[in-house]
């Protein structure tokens, strides 16, 4: 089964793919090293793949068009790579790459990660799609161990 997870930045996708324990990488960890450190670092002065990965968060708006133009002009192009080799894809922001996905087939179902309630939602300029894309929508509004049991319980029916 392979599966499209997608949320918010810092709203517990990772955790969601570790706890499921099915093979998985963060779209960003996929695409820092062929696409956003190379185009980005002379401007913030990276020395490395990794500093570029863990300064993320703030240039989401930059690696969101960096992977908008790799995906140009076939959408699903990232989603295609990423699930050749995954089950699961985690962490796509951009609507119409989320949707050519779909369209080709490439995944069984989207699920949406939502700590809306305790954490803010990010702006538009960085990610478009939403929940409304998702096939089932988890909530992490409450403890580590709440949100755990729930992935467990999710792992579970979808073996």
């Amino acid at each position: 089964m392979k599966l499209m997870v997608m949320g918010n930045g810092r709203h517990g996708k990772d955790t969601f793919c570790e706890e499921s324990g099915i093979d998985y990488v963060s779209s960003s960890r996929f695409a820092a090293e062929p696409i956003v450190f190379p185009a980005l670092a002379s401007t913030y002065g990276y020395r490395n793949v990794d500093e570029c990965y863990e300064d993320r968060a703030n240039h989401r708006a930059d690696w969101h068009e960096l992977i908008k133009e790799y995906n140009t002009p076939d959408k699903a192009r990232l989603a295609r790579e990423i699930f050749s080799k995954y089950d699961i894809y985690c962490g796509i922001r951009c609507k119409h790459e989320f949707l050519a996905a779909k369209e080709a087939g490439l995944f069984d179902l989207a699920i949406w990660v939502d700590a809306g309630d305790r954490l803010p939602n990010e702006s538009p300029d960085s990610i478009t799609v939403r929940p409304d894309h998702a096939d089932i929508v988890i909530e992490n509004n409450g403890s580590l161990a709440e949100f755990e049991a729930k992935v467990r319980r999710v792992t579970r029916a979808l073996n």
